[in-house]
């Protein structure tokens, strides 16, 4: 048999396998199968970054194509600098964790509002978020989240302004050690755009 023959067999061979893989045999409950699907489409993906540095978009039905890069605008008349992506949504729009981890702290400030920040499973990285209307029910410092996971929902709450409903989504890159507030600011965008993982 020629190499190309032993790789057109080894492809239907691996094809052959992976069917029978997800192929459920026996006489399982097709109600309780059902159920099973029904959750897997209710209940977003529980994954880590991709290898790109992809992170899911951290507010509810918001597409990546509509998230602006908001990054060093100007705010306060231009005395600072913006250091996130805000996320425009309607007020109650639940806010998804765009990333695996632990709830670090929850916190209520002069500018944020009600935040929550949420530190990754190898300590890294810190995900906040700000502007809240408020927690999801049973969102308790320490918590573990999984990635699309329901946390809090979208306010004005801070200084975003009474009816200016949004997420400021905000990462920082930590050093050992480091507790929530003292990470260095990187811009999320990339990541939230597909544009790959910050270094």
């Amino acid at each position: 048999m020629t190499r190309l023959g032993w790789g057109i067999l080894a492809g239907i061979v691996l094809l052959a396998a992976a069917f029978v893989a997800m192929t459920r045999f026996g006489t399982a409950d097709p109600s309780a199968r059902r159920a099973t699907l029904v959750e897997a489409i209710r209940e977003p993906a529980a994954t880590a970054l991709t290898p790109a540095g992809q992170l899911t978009i951290p507010v509810a039905g918001v597409r990546r194509s509509t998230i602006a890069d908001s990054w060093n605008d100007p705010r306060e008349g231009g005395s600072r600098g913006h250091h996130g992506t805000d996320i425009m949504a309607p007020a109650g729009t639940p806010v998804l964790a765009a990333a695996p981890g632990r709830v670090e702290k929850l916190f209520q400030s002069a500018r944020g509002g009600t935040t929550l920040y949420i530190r990754s499973p190898d300590g890294r990285w810190v995900y906040y978020y700000a502007h809240l209307s408020g927690y999801a029910p049973g969102i308790a410092v320490g918590q573990a989240v999984k990635a699309g996971q329901t946390i809090a929902y979208v306010g004005d709450t801070g200084d975003a302004g009474a009816g200016n409903y949004h997420l400021h989504f905000g990462l920082q890159r930590m050093k050992a050690g480091e507790r929530w507030y003292q990470g260095e600011d990187v811009n999320p965008f990339p990541m939230l755009a597909r544009r790959g993982a910050p270094r």
